[in-house]
């Protein structure tokens, strides 16, 4: 691509400095998050009074959610905009749970839908589980998320469109993302974000408010623990469910699905998937952490005042070694006869190629509509599009050496290649 933007350095990941549109916007998202407490009563409370709606379905989440309610006072460090983002997330997440339940309720059968033979990629961010997820949505044949549905799976009836007529999740879902594109204008160029981009699943477990997502938003030691120390079989049957209600309303008879969560989760994922074909990518963890820690700690930006770069970087650096070490665990855990690993290096290599080897193995015929789907999308979608990011594992207070040595076991249990 001649016409790329040239690269660039993020160099106020600490001191975030805004344009003066954004800086308005997050002024007033201040004003109004001092008004607001991430109580659970309350927020419960205002999901009831805002849906009209009153079961929650098994109420086992209530607990989950006065911990994460409790972290993200106690341990989240966020100012009052930051308030404000959370309270919106988890009052959004309560929502869509009555509107789930509600509809169940209403409709029984959709609990006979089939959730069959999906496609699972597990794998850390900056690992190409984004480019494979998009490759793979992008097959006529293939069900995905779409980004503005895994924020509201269910619309209220009140706000269901006649035939023909927009959907308003996809005008809220642009809104959204308009203000990142003007409050973060370099984060397309980490992670492209579009009203119907494929995305995780790990929103729809946020909804039984039993995921790791949430430690996206700011390291919360007491969280993670608990998340960890839970057997997660039950959150992700909750997911499931969530599939099949989706599935039940627009379609779809094989998904492919994605997350990184599921690294440390195998039996979990087994026990909901047990026909799933699943991908397991690998890269570099020394490049995974340097590229994932600038991420979050450029997002980060929206919600404090001053960034805590080096603290961000000491909590993800543990938290994937955590993750990575339990990948290694308990990978046999997949069926050799239903599991395929993807080394990061292979798949630029060719990615189509790729593609291919994944199909075979979930018996998945890649047609020449695939493959004309798949190449329209890379060009419509070509690799550094946005122009790329100098990352500098320094910035972020990380010592390569020691880095290296703390994945060490890793990469010589996976045979990863190491970076540069």
């Amino acid at each position: 691509m001649t016409d790329r933007p040239p690269p660039v350095r993020i160099d106020d990941l600490s001191q975030p400095h805004f344009s003066d549109e954004a800086r308005a916007v997050l002024d007033f998202m201040r004003e109004v998050g001092s008004q607001l407490t991430l109580d659970p009563t309350a927020l419960m409370g205002a999901a009831r009074t805002e849906t009209g709606l009153d079961d929650f379905g098994a109420g086992d989440f209530e607990a989950r959610l006065e911990l994460l309610c409790r972290a993200m006072t106690d341990e989240g460090g966020f100012n009052s905009a930051g308030i404000l983002q959370q309270h919106t997330l988890i009052l959004g997440l309560l929502k869509n749970r009555l509107l789930i339940e509600d509809l169940v309720a209403l409709h029984p059968e959709i609990l006979d839908e089939r959730i069959s033979a999906p496609i699972v990629i597990c794998g850390l961010p900056r690992t190409g589980t984004t480019h494979l997820h998009n490759l793979i949505s992008a097959d006529p044949a293939i069900r995905s998320l779409p980004y503005w549905e895994s924020l509201e799976p269910v619309l209220a009836e009140g706000e269901r469109p006649a035939a023909g007529e927009p959907d308003p999740r996809r005008e809220r879902t642009a809104l959204a993302l308009s203000f990142l594109d003007v409050a973060m204008p370099y984060f397309n160029r980490m992670h492209e974000m579009t009203v119907d981009h494929a995305h995780e699943e790990i929103q729809l477990l946020a909804i039984d408010f039993s995921t790791m997502l949430f430690e996206t938003t700011a390291p919360m030691p007491t969280w993670r623990d608990a998340y960890r120390s839970r057997d997660q079989r039950p959150s992700y049957a909750y997911m499931r469910r969530v599939l099949q209600v989706l599935q039940w309303l627009r379609g779809g008879t094989r998904w492919v699905l994605k997350s990184p969560q599921h690294l440390e989760q195998f039996p979990a994922l087994l026990d909901t998937f047990p026909d799933a074909t699943f991908v397991v990518t690998h890269r570099d963890p020394v490049s995974v952490t340097t590229s994932m820690v600038t991420m979050l700690a450029y997002s980060s930006r929206l919600s404090r005042d001053r960034v805590d770069v080096e603290g961000i970087a000491c909590y993800w650096a543990s938290r994937l070694e955590l993750m990575l070490r339990r990948c290694a665990e308990e990978r046999d855990v997949l069926p050799a006869g239903q599991t395929i690993d993807v080394h990061f290096d292979e798949f630029m290599a060719d990615d189509l190629a790729m593609v291919a080897r994944v199909y075979e193995l979930a018996g998945q015929p890649l047609d020449d509509t695939a493959r004309s789907a798949m190449r329209a999308f890379m060009a419509d979608h070509p690799r550094g599009k946005f122009g790329a990011i100098e990352y500098d594992l320094a910035q972020l207070g990380l010592d390569r050496a020691a880095l290296r040595r703390q994945m060490d076991f890793y990469t010589e249990r996976f045979g990863v290649t190491r970076e540069t």
